[in-house]
């Protein structure tokens, strides 16, 4: 009797753990392509583009509601240019600004709406209702409701705004500003700044970890990764990255022990231990890595190469790159979409 409740057990197990490894590889990969205006679906089980469709131009910052239902993405219609450059030598297409709303399902665009201006990056509120847009031609943050379509507010903030998170505990957002190498801390239903951290170093994006303790934000020219204090809101430290790094993309482990930046033209996907605040090591991925996100079981990590036009998949156990998918051209971000939900 003994061994056939074991036996039994032990295949109740089995199933078990078959059935959360298939939920968990039973997701899709969003990726928005800068220069082809366009967004490539990858699927998660096999590692392979499944569609590609047209949402409009300079699609960069992406991203999936918490239900899986719908998911968005920045479109801008200012022209590419390096900074410094006269925008009247361009002129923008203002038009073309706005955020595309995409079914996930259907792998269409079925909506736009004109909010922001020059939006690139955005992040999604603590409760799913709202998205806090950074608005990079008007020092600005825009907030906006993502059931209705309508605005709730602008938030000044200083030029080049870029990076947007949201501390997850209490909900503060947290916009980098580049230009001037600040990162402003905004309380989205006072609807105001609360503080500002100086970080140098062209600040890009913005990370916290699980149980909103601190920030980190990865500052491009400076080669570093600068480490917040999340409630006191004062820069505790710099993380130096290995030569030729340009932090871009961050991302945390669901532990919070491991933190993840993608290194621009340092083609790489730098890993740090988040405790001994120091660079564990680093593996090679594709050419100018901007946008990263884990797989929902947190054993993959996907990477927008924009200058080789593809994505890297990184094992996080092995610490090594098992495949490079071809998608659009000029990859920047990537959103992932559970459809098991």
């Amino acid at each position: 009797m003994k061994f056939k409740l074991s036996a039994i057990n032990c295949t109740v197990a089995i199933s078990l753990a078959l059935a959360v490894c298939a939920e968990a590889q039973n997701y899709f990969v969003f990726v928005s392509n800068e220069r082809s205006g366009d967004v490539s679906v990858i699927d998660g089980a096999t590692d392979a583009v499944v569609a590609t469709f047209k949402v409009g131009k300079r699609p960069r910052g992406i991203h999936a509601t918490p239900d899986g239902q719908r998911v968005f993405v920045t479109l801008s219609g200012s022209p590419r240019m390096a900074p410094g450059v006269d925008e009247s030598r361009a002129p923008a297409d203002k038009t073309a600004d706005g955020l595309g709303v995409i079914d996930p399902v259907a792998r269409k665009l079925i909506d736009r709406w004109h909010v922001g201006s020059d939006p690139e990056q955005f992040a999604i509120s603590k409760d799913g209702r709202f998205a806090i847009i950074a608005n990079e031609d008007d020092a600005s943050a825009s907030i906006v409701d993502l059931g209705s379509a309508q605005s709730h507010g602008k938030i000044k903030v200083s030029e080049e705004p870029e990076g947007v998170g949201v501390n997850p505990t209490n909900g503060e957002v947290y916009v980098t500003c580049e230009e001037k190498g600040e990162v402003f801390v905004i309380d989205p239903d006072q609807q105001r700044v609360i503080a500002k951290i100086d970080t140098g170093g062209r600040p890009r994006s913005v990370v916290f970890l699980p149980d909103g303790s601190r920030a980190y934000v990865a500052c491009e020219n400076g080669g570093y990764v600068a480490v917040i204090d999340a409630r006191s809101h004062k820069l505790l430290t710099k993380i130096q990255l290995p030569t030729g790094s340009l932090p871009m993309g961050t991302a945390v482990s669901k532990d919070g022990k491991e933190l993840y930046v993608s290194t621009g033209r340092g083609n790489t996907v730098a890993i740090i231990d988040t405790e001994k605040k120091e660079v564990a090591t680093t593996v090679p991925v594709g050419n100018r890595a901007w946008g990263i996100a884990f797989a929902p079981s947190g054993s993959k990590l996907y990477t927008a190469n924009g200058a080789s036009n593809d994505v890297s998949v990184v094992d996080l156990k092995s610490r090594k790159e098992l495949a490079r998918i071809k998608a659009g051209d000029g990859p920047w971000g990537i959103a992932i979409v559970n459809a098991a939900k």
